[in-house]
């Protein structure tokens, strides 16, 4: 499990320690993927009316295995 969150810390899908509104895995992505993270977390709104149940299955996973930010990471 460590090499994974490994691998996703290098891939800069970590959970901010600032602006998360939840767990902060959509601020995570929408950093990683350089998109505002209300439009991230608007989209996963819309998802979630036009797919119902997937996202509540999906967030849960990712707030699991996206690790948290650690002090000093660079932006």
């Amino acid at each position: 499990m460590n090499a994974f969150s490994d691998s996703m810390t290098r891939q800069g899908l970590v959970r901010p320690r600032e602006g998360r509104m939840l767990g902060g895995v959509c601020a995570g992505l929408a950093r990683r993927f350089g998109l505002d993270p209300w439009l991230t977390r608007l989209l996963f709104v819309l998802v979630l009316l036009a797919i119902p149940g997937s996202q509540l299955l999906v967030y849960p996973l990712l707030w699991i295995l996206m690790p948290g930010e650690k002090p000093g990471y660079p932006l």
